[in-house]
């Protein structure tokens, strides 16, 4: 049997590296609602501190991912790691509305490479038939890192200024980036850890999956953008992600108004979608890869969100029906991201692939910006967020019929599914 130290190396710190970065990122949701005394924020204004983010976040897609195939997955990492921290902590200095936008625009700005790295990093590490379960496993930072730092941030915001939370948490990525240098290689042949024979397997097994692609799949950068699938997948993740990010932005707030508790009672509650969505994420990688069906694996997901979205727009639910609602939708958000990022590297060659996942995640990330704001706009416009959440109900709806009709079984699934006796090394 081939030894699976991977799982125990690779995944760990990338996990606790890039829940440290959600954390920066989404933490603005919870301390936001605690943020007016200083400079009181309409409803749009708070939309914009949070979807702002994702405006920097486009830069560096594409120039990360090229530096983490052509130079360093690891070097890439750790510089921007150590960039996002100093704007993490920015973030607790502003003195008004607009030093706030920038702090959150730079913070998007360093954070923004990092995700398509890591995912070269880990198509390195894991072949096909171990992707899914490899991607969700590391994406579990994700719930993770909200289950874990909503309610830190909600305990520490009644123990202290919302300064300090944004300060205090905007340290910790400098602590783990020793971390990450010291546990964390390219690839196999360059790890100190791993045995001969988990080396042999995976270089031998990654070299074969690349071989075996078709003729179209080692194309150009040029080809590769223009590729239908490639633009599908744009399609597919800028439509949920809109939806995913307007309703994890405000959730706290949804939360706050459903409850009227406390911020350390909020951080707990807001946490509680996203326990399940963690077993969801898990289950739905692992049915993808044992399948092969990457395509179900995203459209079934999306569809149950978006039920959940509509039932608690059109029914006026109690308390703790409307936490229900949230768990429904959470899940139903988080579930598809292991087998929606095992689809580019099934479309197109190692060479190019790198650039189809920066401009995935570049362009579908706009979404991260229309969301929170759409969801504030039209809280102000119509005095509730009810309307918000319809729409965002509506872009999932879009991101659903895309993934199902759009994407080619013959090379999201049939193509993925291996035989079992290469499955399980």
């Amino acid at each position: 049997m081939i030894p699976r130290k991977r799982w125990a190396y690779v995944i760990p710190v990338a996990v606790v590296m890039y829940m440290l970065a959600y954390l920066d990122r989404t933490n603005v949701a919870v301390i936001l609602p605690y943020i007016g005394d200083d400079f009181p924020l309409s409803a749009s204004a708070k939309g914009l501190a949070s979807g702002i983010f994702f405006v920097g976040y486009l830069v560096l897609q594409i120039p990360a991912a090229v530096l983490a195939a052509k130079w360093s997955a690891r070097k890439t990492v750790l510089l921007l790691m150590i960039a996002w921290a100093v704007a993490a902590v920015l973030c607790g200095l502003v003195r008004n509305e607009t030093q706030l936008y920038l702090a959150r625009l730079l913070l998007g700005l360093f954070e923004g490479g990092v995700w398509p790295a890591v995912l070269i990093l880990l198509a390195s590490w894991f072949p096909q038939a171990e992707r899914a379960r490899a991607n969700a496993l590391w994406m579990t930072c994700l719930p993770i890192s909200a289950i874990l730092m909503s309610p830190l941030s909600g305990f520490m915001l009644d123990h202290m200024s919302w300064r300090w939370v944004f300060v205090l948490q905007g340290l910790p990525p400098l602590l783990w980036a020793v971390v990450w240098w010291f546990a964390v290689a390219d690839r196999p042949a360059r790890a100190r850890w791993i045995s001969p024979a988990e080396r042999e397997y995976l270089e031998s097994t990654l070299k074969a999956e690349e071989d075996a692609k078709p003729a179209f799949a080692k194309q150009g950068y040029r080809q590769a953008l223009a590729n239908r699938q490639v633009l599908l997948l744009v399609g597919v993740y800028f439509f949920w992600i809109t939806g995913f990010y307007g309703f994890s932005l405000w959730l706290p707030s949804v939360v706050k108004t459903m409850t009227g508790g406390s911020a350390t009672a909020v951080g707990f509650l807001s946490a509680v979608p996203y326990v399940l969505a963690l077993a969801g994420m898990v289950a739905c990688a692992h049915w993808s890869d044992r399948t092969g069906n990457r395509r179900l694996a995203v459209t079934v997901p999306l569809l149950v969100a978006i039920a959940g979205l509509l039932l608690g727009t059109l029914v006026h639910w109690p308390a703790a029906g409307q936490l229900v609602l949230l768990c429904v939708v959470a899940t139903g958000v988080y579930m598809p991201y292991g087998p929606f990022w095992a689809i580019p590297s099934r479309v197109l060659g190692i060479e190019v692939v790198a650039v189809a996942m920066g401009l995935i995640n570049a362009l579908g990330n706009l979404g991260g910006f229309a969301g929170p704001y759409l969801v504030g706009w039209l809280t102000d416009v119509t005095g509730t967020a009810t309307t918000g959440f319809a729409v965002l109900a509506a872009f999932l709806a879009v991101a659903a019929g895309l993934a199902f009709f759009g994407l080619k079984p013959a090379t999201v699934e049939e193509s993925a599914h291996v035989p079992a006796a290469t499955r399980h090394p």
